[in-house]
């Protein structure tokens, strides 16, 4: 009588992924922090508390790729993530800021920048295993990421903070700005990857020296420098949308291409 031997089957997270899951945690509890200045009045913590959220969800990602510890927990845990750093409290810092000066139509716009950063992430979840997708394998996003989204949704949060002008707390302004950057998370413009740029050998020292010089100014002068960001990110996406314009005329022009008959065919038919 034979035993039937059975491999042990693993349980459980693995070690390597670990240090990704806690970085993401951690941009959880910062974005979620947010909410707790916001409601102190403390308006300029709460956006470091997203600010911090986006750079931990920068890297967690990273870390997971270096250390082979992807995970299907961790793309979950990263979605629930995105969700509240860049959805909820966002929306949330904006309405205890501006938006409740518009009770029923503040709320909503609230509601709907909320909901529409989720749809976005379960549209992006949703995609993960389509093979399929024009954006991604031209090099381009579909609409803002969600932390851009959130970055941009405060814009008139920094303009407040470097001015001093009652005019960009008004909600009147705040609202449709609200908004407007919340269909651009779950709009199907092409936006700009930069993880898919890249740089020539002879400009490689000159990026450097770019991002040092943005380091330098976020520590300085954070809010002219995050005004600056926003402006520039808005002012690339004519140009990625006419590029990608471009690549699918490419495209439809090599598939018209390739489904066409050779050249000597051609001859042959046309003699």
């Amino acid at each position: 009588m034979t035993r039937s031997l059975r491999r042990p089957t693993a349980r459980g997270l693995p070690l390597r992924a670990v240090a990704p899951n806690a970085v993401t945690a951690l941009a959880l509890c910062s974005g979620l922090t947010g909410i707790r200045f916001a409601i102190a009045g403390q308006w300029e913590t709460a956006v470091v508390m997203v600010m911090i959220a986006s750079v931990l969800d920068g890297i967690d990602g990273r870390i997971a790729r270096m250390m082979r510890g992807e995970s299907r927990f961790g793309a979950e845990l990263d979605s629930l993530s995105d969700a509240i750093s860049f959805g909820v409290s966002p929306a949330l810092i904006l309405y205890l800021w501006s938006l409740q000066d518009l009770p029923r139509v503040g709320w909503l716009i609230a509601l709907v920048f909320a909901v529409f950063c989720a749809l976005r992430l379960a549209r992006f979840n949703a995609a993960i295993d389509v093979a399929d997708q024009p954006h991604k394998s031209a090099g381009f996003l579909t609409g803002s990421p969600s932390p851009v989204g959130a970055g941009l949704a405060m814009l008139p949060m920094y303009l407040w903070f470097w001015t001093g002008l009652d005019l960009w707390r008004s909600p009147l302004i705040v609202g449709p700005w609200v908004a407007v950057m919340a269909v651009l998370m779950v709009s199907s413009v092409a936006t700009y990857s930069w993880s898919s740029l890249k740089l020539r050998h002879n400009i490689r020292f000159e990026a450097i020296a770019v991002v040092v010089l943005l380091g330098a100014a976020l520590v300085s002068a954070p809010w002219h420098t995050l005004t600056f960001l926003c402006s520039a990110y808005l002012a690339t996406l004519p140009f990625s949308i006419a590029a990608y314009a471009r690549v699918r005329r490419l495209r439809a022009t090599a598939g018209e291409t390739s489904g066409s008959p050779s050249g000597s065919a051609r001859e042959a038919e046309l003699r």
